[in-house]
């Protein structure tokens, strides 16, 4: 796991929560939505990735790291990956899920929350996202740019992740 900043005395002071990003490569089904990011791929549309904001509580109580993410209702669906290519509005939703730990790969340290409960304020946040997915204009990477800049107040994110 990386950093992709150097703290500054003021950020390393703060007790807030540690916001990290992950990043996973997209995956289809079997069948028609397999042929569909094949042919995505095919057509160098590439980089093709899902991101998600993670929650590392300062607090030692809770000790599971929790994620958010953005992505469509039925991502394995034939409507999903036609999406993908076409840009049509598809019905995507938000979950909250916990992992034990952060990955170890393809996640990135971001920094520590404005607030001490980073938690509430991710689904404070998550109440007032619109949840029509359209990839390109708002999915999961534009989801990811602006929960990490309601926590942390970095902005643009998912631009400045390395690209390996």
């Amino acid at each position: 796991m990386a950093s992709l900043f150097t703290p500054s005395p003021t950020t390393t002071s703060s007790s807030g929560d540690t916001i990290y990003v992950a990043a996973v490569p997209l995956k289809a089904a079997a069948g028609p939505p397999q042929l569909i990011m094949s042919m995505a791929y095919s057509l160098n549309i590439s980089n093709l990735q899902h991101f998600m904001v993670l929650i590392k509580p300062s607090s030692p109580i809770r000790q599971e790291v929790l994620v958010f993410d953005f992505q469509p209702r039925n991502p394995e669906s034939i409507e999903a990956a036609i999406s993908l290519l076409s840009g049509n509005l598809i019905p995507g939703v938000v979950l909250q899920r916990r992992l034990k730990n952060v990955p170890r790969q393809r996640c990135w340290m971001v920094g520590p929350s404005k607030g001490n409960d980073a938690m509430e304020m991710a689904m404070e946040f998550n109440k007032s996202w619109e949840t029509d997915l359209r990839v390109g204009f708002h999915d999961c990477r534009h989801y990811t740019n602006e929960l990490v800049q309601h926590l942390t107040g970095e902005m643009q994110i998912v631009e400045r992740l390395p690209r390996s």
